[in-house]
């Protein structure tokens, strides 16, 4: 099994069962994707990977972005087109750096292909003008089609993530993801991810929720006096990370 593959079909079973209902309790925002949609944003986002910016199978991808359901997307389409994720900082060996506003306060990763998100509600792109060489994902990726092919498909053995320093193919990554599901209640449990999680638990709670026909509610900058009221009104069945 490859992570495309658990994509697709998460999909056709049911492609209007919400997928992603993202909150930022510090601007506000509240973003809802359902499977067809978040499908939707991987294909033109994956297209954007593969013909803008020349990734092929095997590319290096660094994805250093805070929660968000922007992130969800980058991660799967980069794995549609067969590139190695790796969540946060890039490095020198880094084909392309997706990254957030706070990253264009520094210098500029190092990386052939710097993607800046403006994380602004409703995708909305940058408002000022992006450093040289700098490509504004969200003025760009609606130009893409709705519907991808990748040149060179990933097989289930196929690397997938670099995670706390190790490898993992696509089959490891859909497998863990199935074990992590294992955990949750039946059926169709509705996820709680509240801040930010490790390596490990953000790609295998993504891919757990395809796997497991589960919705994830994800919070950024979550308020814990408000975390309580957001439990109830979106019917969370399972908090993943759990409550420490």
């Amino acid at each position: 099994m490859t992570i495309p593959k658990l994509l697709a079909d998460a999909v056709s079973r049911d492609p209007a069962r919400p997928f992603i209902t993202f909150y930022d309790h510090a601007s506000g925002e509240r973003v809802e994707l359902s499977r067809a949609t978040t499908a939707n944003w991987v294909a033109k986002t994956a297209n954007m990977l593969q013909d803008s910016l020349a990734a092929s199978a095997g590319a290096s991808i660094a994805v250093d972005l805070p929660p968000h359901w922007e992130r969800a997307v980058w991660l799967l389409a980069a794995w549609e087109v067969g590139c190695v994720v790796r969540l946060g900082a890039p490095d020198a060996a880094t084909d392309v750096a997706v990254v957030g506003p706070d990253a264009l306060d520094t210098d500029l990763p190092d990386a052939d292909e710097v993607v800046a998100l403006s994380l602004r509600p409703l995708g909305a792109r940058f408002q000022t003008a992006l450093p040289a060489g700098v490509t504004d994902y969200n003025a760009d990726v609606l130009g893409h089609g709705d519907r991808f092919a990748a040149y060179d498909p990933p097989t289930p053995d196929a690397p997938a993530a670099v995670l706390d320093g190790t490898v993992h193919s696509h089959a490891e990554c859909v497998t863990a993801a199935s074990a992590r599901a294992e955990r949750w209640a039946r059926p169709e449990p509705r996820v709680l991810v509240a801040g930010t999680t490790g390596d490990h638990d953000s790609v295998d709670i993504l891919l757990g929720a395809l796997s497991a026909d589960a919705s994830l509610v994800l919070v950024a900058e979550p308020d814990p006096a408000r975390l309580e009221s957001l439990t109830a009104d979106e019917h969370v069945t399972d908090t993943d990370p759990p409550p420490q």
